[in-house]
């Protein structure tokens, strides 16, 4: 009861902030859902450029004003508002990587919370609380500022989490940013040049929660020995404010996570409430795609089940030119049927089709290719036999739910420790490739590998128990179901707390 003795009873309201890429604005909007369908009031904000994206893609092909309408005729409250992301509408996000992070994580905040101070004080519904993505460097800053709760929305694994959350462990153990500085030659008490150390290659097996993993599958940012790029920045902020949360909520399944949820619970208020889906998993009410979607049903029904390799590299990361021809004359030599998601920046927005020369015409008929797609009407499909991917957290949790089997190919940040998860400790996938460069004779073997259904392939069983195990956190008395009772629970007495106070 969010109401001092004697009000009528206050719903929750809070302020919900996506991180401006699709896959984190994805879980971000269904979460939105979840918790309006459970009595909030969410104020959802998002950048003037992703509305721009998803409204351009969506089947009219113009900006609407609100894509949460739809939501609300079913009586949900969920208010939509657009601010800048301190970049023009315009601007290439995907060639200009580093620049739009540069403006996330020196110009967003200062747009978030001159749009939180409005909502605070516009006279409407009281605002209890911030949920914003982990990854933001200001978001229990900002709460704290305007006296809201602070919720960390994240995105990943919880696996990811703890590694992020332990970097003075990895950094005091010599595994990541081994930095030596020399005393100077002229004076003892003076500090000299600055050396980088390489890191060390064993196994990391003192970070709570985690009982080994090699350094080869901790995330592409902790692999790297420059730690001055604007994405350092962000992690090392990000994961300094978050430690000001109130309560994290995590995209994952206590089931696939046990050990590593169960340290994290130890140190903070920290809730497994995945797999963030919408109701219909396949039918989403609310716009999240950035590209306009191809159907590849009409194609797909005409193959057998099965017997088609889906391909996709997500929204974001980009694949080297020469990878990219390795593994289309790998689908080539594969003799499989496939479809292929290639989007038009998959190897930079400069180059428009850096396919082989002749490779559509090779392909025959056994290929769709296609710039962009419903990826869980696709993998829902029948016909959907294996899935090529490059890992993302969203695309692995989609592929459990409709039973396909995964084949790894990790081209940035988490995405080398979510392959760990689905090859090493669920088996239900394998690698690509095990070296580079990548080999398309490689990539043929290991497709066919994956899409065979000799007896001796045991992911179909694995990936069926797995998918049991998202299902049962889902029903009324599953683990992800009880977690977030408990976080609303938590949420509202702590806020009855507040009040009681004032």
């Amino acid at each position: 009861m969010l109401n001092k003795p004697g009000e009528k009873h206050q719903r929750p309201h809070a302020i919900l902030v996506a991180y401006p890429l699709q896959g984190h604005v994805i879980p971000s909007v269904h979460l939105a859902i979840k918790l309006a369908s459970r009595g909030f009031t969410i104020t959802f904000i998002n950048t003037h450029s992703i509305h721009h994206q998803t409204s351009k893609a969506g089947p009219h092909g113009e900006d609407g004003d609100d894509p949460f309408a739809s939501v609300g005729k079913s009586g949900l409250d969920i208010r939509y508002i657009t601010i800048s992301d301190g970049l023009p509408l315009g601007f290439d996000r995907s060639l200009n990587h580093d620049q739009f992070m540069a403006a996330l994580l020196n110009v967003f905040s200062a747009h978030v919370e001159e749009e939180v101070e409005k909502i605070v004080k516009s006279g409407g519904p009281p605002v209890n609380c911030l949920i914003a993505d982990t990854f933001f460097v200001w978001p229990s800053r900002v709460a704290k500022k305007f006296g809201l709760l602070s919720v960390s929305l994240w995105t990943e694994p919880a696996l990811v989490f703890t590694l992020y959350y332990h970097l003075d462990l990895l950094r005091l153990n010599g595994h990541f940013g081994c930095i030596v500085v020399l005393l100077s030659e002229k004076n003892s008490n003076e500090y000299g040049p600055v050396l980088l150390q390489d890191a060390r290659e064993d196994p990391i097996d003192y970070v709570p929660g985690i009982q080994s993993i090699d350094p080869k599958d901790i995330m592409s940012y902790l692999q790297e020995m420059d730690t001055s790029t604007v994405c350092h920045h962000i992690i090392f902020n990000a994961f300094k404010d978050v430690k000001g949360a109130d309560f994290v909520l995590c995209n994952t399944v206590q089931e696939l996570e046990p050990e590593t949820i169960s340290a994290l619970q130890s140190k903070m208020a920290f809730f497994a409430i995945g797999p963030i889906f919408p109701p219909g998993f396949t039918k989403n009410i609310v716009a999240t795609s950035l590209w306009s979607e191809s159907d590849c049903t009409h194609w797909l029904n005409t193959r057998p089940p099965a017997s088609v390799l889906y391909v996709s590299f997500g929204s974001y990361a980009h694949v080297t030119k020469s990878d990219l021809v390795e593994i289309a004359n790998g689908l080539l030599l594969s003799k499989l049927s496939f479809v292929w998601v290639l989007r038009p920046d998959i190897v930079s927005s400069d180059d428009a089709d850096p396919l082989p020369h002749e490779f559509k015409e090779e392909t025959g008929d056994r290929a769709m290719i296609i710039p962009w797609c419903s990826q869980k009407q696709v993998l829902s499909h029948p016909a959907i036999g294996g899935f090529l991917t490059h890992c993302g957290w969203n695309s692995i949790l989609e592929s459990i739910w409709c039973k396909v089997p995964l084949l790894c190919f990790p081209l940035l940040t988490d995405q080398f420790t979510n392959r760990k998860l689905v090859v090493d400790d669920w088996k239900i996938g394998i690698n690509l490739c095990n070296r580079k460069p990548v080999s398309r004779i490689e990539v043929s073997e290991n497709i066919n590998h994956l899409m065979s259904r000799k007896p001796m392939n045991n992911f179909r069983k694995k990936i069926e128990e797995t998918k049991k195990m998202l299902e049962n956190a889902l029903t009324a008395t599953g683990s992800s179901e009880k977690n977030m009772e408990q976080f609303i629970k938590d949420l509202e007495v702590t806020i009855q707390k507040r009040c009681n106070k004032e």
